[in-house]
């Protein structure tokens, strides 16, 4: 893409995202998921306060796509998230056959590609878009928590 909608225009969005996710406590991990230039879905990660393992950034992403498109496929669409997806998220993305993901960070101990699971054969995958930033987002995020324990 090209212009001010390109991948990094996105993955900024993403980043507040995340940051959001940050303020509340949560990993920081956001995501927002966009269809012909229009983002679609905003999310972040919500595990803590969902008490829910399952609720990672992706999954709320991709839950309020659909609805948003009132189906289950995403179709032309692209997930914009600032860490490599989790095989559990991966395997979400693959079910809801995504256009295209575009990540920041690399996850080299838990992400999809380390775990080689496998997302859409007609995926298109694109990594390390604003991969500083949103690492050092996460990095701050560990000091502060441990620093408080």
């Amino acid at each position: 893409m090209k212009g001010l909608f390109d991948d990094a225009y996105f993955m900024k969005k993403a980043l507040v995202e995340a940051e959001f996710a940050f303020e509340q406590g949560e990993v920081p991990v956001g995501a927002i998921v966009v269809a012909d230039n229009q983002i679609i879905a905003r999310a972040h990660n919500l595990t803590e306060r969902l008490k829910d393992v399952t609720a990672h950034a992706e999954m709320q992403a991709i839950t309020a796509a659909s609805n948003f498109l009132g189906g289950k496929f995403l179709h032309n669409c692209t997930l914009y998230v600032t860490l490599e997806p989790c095989q559990m998220c991966a395997g979400a993305l693959y079910w809801s056959q995504i256009s295209r993901l575009v990540y920041g960070a690399k996850d080299s101990e838990r992400g999809f590609e380390i775990m080689e699971t496998q997302l859409h054969p007609k995926t298109k995958i694109k990594g390390g878009v604003l991969a500083e930033e949103a690492s050092d987002l996460l990095k701050r995020f560990f000091v502060e928590k441990r620093n408080l324990n």
